[in-house]
């Protein structure tokens, strides 16, 4: 999920975090010392009820590109993890489209920094810039190569500045397909014995239909080839874009999430169509009630639900989630880390970029607004500070 991610290239060597050490336990993927599955039924209970989205336990613990604190993002390792650790639901994956159609999953098109693409001397010559999103933007693109290319790299740590130990593990895992994905989905719910969620992001696609490379129609070809594409279909698709969500509602019936960043900034496709429009305008209740129209969940930015002061500290939570509930929309915010630079100042504990801080008390103060679930790179701490909150 999301190029709108902020500060996620915090710099710093300094610091020390446990390595995670969980003993991995049977296929139901309950974890020694953690809720894992029997936490996850007893948020169930927690729920509002019904099938599909608002099925899930609540809140629910999402997986953020798989469990991308321990492992190279968008990667099977960091997919399988996530389901080890408990996580509800898991990001798999960001979808960008290659030279030739196929869909794969990497945090953005450019792959500079999630493969070790730099290091290939037969692809120097594809090191280019591009306006993507109107930002130039210097690198790799997934969208100048063939999956059998991309299939010869292999993945790396994002931000080993904050997660030094996860590049013990680069080089190790591939790019992974969504064909691969969805394969994938139906092995692990046999597997594990419970229904395997996914939460895929449509990445830019303003951008890929202006290079004949539209993701929407992909996305829904592959669904429904895996019988998919259902309301109730375990696979809740998002974007930052509310006309890709208005398209994949005109070519799927899966639910749908429109993703929002800072309340100033603009969605792409807005941009391109001369919207004037900004996230602050989508988040009134005018404009939660055309999202609902379309749309069955929104994922807003943390700083959405509780703003930040100028010091970093939280401040008082918005009115958001009572607004997005009072037309029918969950929420899922983004994103939850325990690294010290991606927490409120209260909740850091100093300033060693790769320590974590008290992580606990960041996800309890915004389970309190009563969101419906949230994206943390972090599924174990996530799902204890669950079972706090709901035995609290």
């Amino acid at each position: 999920m999301g190029g709108d991610r902020v500060n996620e290239r915090t710099q710093g060597t300094t610091g020390r975090r446990a390595i995670l050490g969980a003993a991995v336990l049977g296929a139901g993927g309950a974890v020694l010392g953690l809720p894992g599955a029997a936490g996850a039924a007893e948020a169930r209970g927690a729920g509002r009820g019904g099938r599909g989205l608002k099925g899930l336990p609540v809140p629910a613990i999402i997986g953020h590109r798989g469990a991308s604190g321990y492992r190279p993002e968008h990667t099977f390792g960091s997919y399988d993890l996530a389901l080890d650790l408990g996580a509800d639901v898991v990001e798999a994956g960001d979808l960008v489209p290659t030279r030739d159609g196929h869909l794969v999953c990497r945090h953005e098109p450019e792959i500079g920094g999630t493969t070790d693409v730099a290091d290939r001397p037969e692809f120097a010559g594809r090191r280019t810039t591009k306006v993507l999103d109107g930002v130039p933007t210097t690198g790799w693109f997934t969208e100048d190569f063939t999956l059998a290319e991309l299939k010869t790299l292999r993945a790396v740590e994002r931000i080993p500045a904050n997660r030094p130990h996860n590049t013990l593990y680069d080089g190790r895992w591939e790019i992974p397909t969504f064909e691969e994905v969805l394969k994938w989905q139906d092995e692990q719910t046999r597997r594990r014995g419970r229904q395997v969620w996914i939460y895929p992001e449509t990445k830019h696609p303003t951008y890929f239909r202006r290079l004949g490379l539209a993701v929407e129609e992909r996305v829904a070809k592959l669904l429904r080839k895996y019988g998919k594409d259902g309301r109730n279909s375990p696979v809740i698709l998002q974007s930052f874009e509310p006309t890709s969500i208005q398209r994949l509602n005109q070519l799927v019936d899966n639910p749908l999430v429109v993703l929002l960043s800072s309340a100033d900034s603009r969605p792409y496709d807005f941009v391109a169509a001369g919207d004037p429009r900004t996230v602050a305008d989508l988040i009134t209740p005018k404009g939660l009630r055309e999202i609902a129209g379309y749309a069955q969940g929104i994922g807003p930015t943390l700083d959405l639900v509780i703003p930040k002061k100028a010091d970093g500290t939280l401040g008082q939570p918005t009115t958001l989630v009572a607004d997005a509930h009072r037309v029918g929309l969950v929420l899922h915010p983004y994103t939850m880390r325990n690294e010290n630079p991606f927490l409120p100042a209260e909740y850091r504990k100093g300033s060693a970029a790769d320590a974590y801080g008290d992580a606990f008390g960041a996800f309890k103060a915004y389970f309190a607004t009563g969101i419906d679930g949230v994206f943390t790179d972090n599924a174990d701490t996530g799902l204890l500070a669950r079972a706090d909150f709901l035995n609290g």
